[in-house]
């Protein structure tokens, strides 16, 4: 009889004890609560389906649109008298750059007095010719030879009129070099009181409209079978580091840098805010859809511990929950997830070391 009431009373004990575990485990578990300190300094991000993407990261420079970007140069030599335009400066057409005094100029002036002289006389000339004729007082072949003489005047006077047109001349003896587009000035080579030869074969400004540029990268030749065109294509800047501008290699060269052995593809882009300046230097991450699709989550949200990867999943601010995860490929951004996570469910990807380190202990 003794011997059945201790049994008794031993397994009362043992449920009792049982029942202060599981609700010391609850409690335990129900006092583990995000402050709103904490709320505030995490950040949430939603798993998702997304198509598996390669990633290819090449560096490379911004350069104007080659299809608006025209080189100055003087079509006559001289002195450059003044110079009212600056690198960097937006010009319109036909604003004047440059100023040259030139001799040039000065004797196409005197070939235009003399040409319009010539007309001038060969014209009377004919005059005459003609009431001489009407007269009988000269053959007819006296005529035709006036006329002929009018003829190669006119043709004289008619080519320095396009002479000047082209250089656009005036009365003055200067030449004005001006503004072919309107754009950005991107290259000077003049200033103010440098003498110009006739033959020189070095422009002057370099002109270039930005509103759309074009960003070169180099491709290794090891990466050169995995470009293609269409690749979609995710550029930033030092000068802009937290923006990321988009867009999709359209042109492909097939042909490498001597100098660097690399080839170069091309992304044209927007620049209506004119952010981007002609010769950045750029960094280009590629991308190509392989097909496939998996769960994606931020890479920051990955932690890596213990040669195995885990994820804080987010329930609400009194559940969470560490969990494994098989990492199938990680890009810079995003990691694609083979199992752990399931699309919809809330990770943790900011200051989710301090709960995992939390919760694993």
């Amino acid at each position: 009889m003794n011997k059945i009431i201790i049994g008794g009373f031993l397994l009362m004990l043992g449920m009792a004890s049982l029942g202060c575990q599981k609700k010391a485990e609850v409690e335990e578990a129900k006092a583990f609560m995000l402050s709103d300190t904490m709320l505030k300094r995490i950040r949430l991000d939603t798993a998702r389906v997304q198509p598996v993407r390669n990633e290819l990261t090449l560096v490379g420079r911004v350069i104007a649109d080659e299809n608006k970007v025209i080189k100055v140069f003087p079509l006559v030599g001289g002195n450059v008298e003044t110079v009212p335009v600056e690198l960097g400066d937006y010009v319109r057409k036909g604003q004047t750059l440059a100023l040259i005094r030139s001799g040039e100029v000065a004797d196409l002036e005197r070939q235009m007095i003399q040409a319009q002289s010539g007309l001038l006389v060969a014209q009377k000339n004919l005059r005459v010719a003609q009431d001489l004729n009407e007269s009988k007082l000269n053959a007819q072949r006296d005529v035709v030879q006036a006329q002929n003489e009018v003829n190669q005047a006119e043709a004289e006077l008619t080519r320095l009129r396009e002479v000047f047109k082209i250089y656009g001349l005036g009365k003055s003896t200067n030449y004005t070099v001006k503004a072919p587009i309107s754009g950005f000035i991107i290259e000077k080579n003049v200033n103010p009181g440098l003498q110009l030869r006739s033959d020189n074969a070095d422009n002057l400004f370099t002109i270039g409209e930005i509103n759309d540029v074009w960003v070169l990268a180099n491709v290794n030749e090891s990466d050169i079978g995995r470009v293609r065109t269409g690749m979609d294509a995710q550029i930033e800047t030092l000068s802009y580091p937290d923006q990321v501008f988009r867009g999709k290699v359209d042109k492909i060269y097939n042909v490498l840098d001597p100098s660097t052995k690399a080839m170069s593809v091309r992304i044209k882009l927007s620049n209506a805010d004119y952010k981007l300046k002609p010769q950045m230097h750029a960094t280009i991450r590629l991308s190509l859809a392989t097909g496939e699709q998996l769960t994606t989550v931020p890479t920051d949200a990955v932690i890596f511990d213990h040669s195995k990867n885990f994820v804080v999943v987010y329930r609400n601010r009194s559940d969470l929950e560490v969990r494994e995860v098989s990492v199938h490929k990680t890009l810079r951004k995003v990691t694609y997830l083979d199992s752990g996570v399931r699309s919809g469910e809330r990770v943790i990807s900011k200051n989710q070391i301090l709960l995992y380190n939390a919760l694993s202990n």
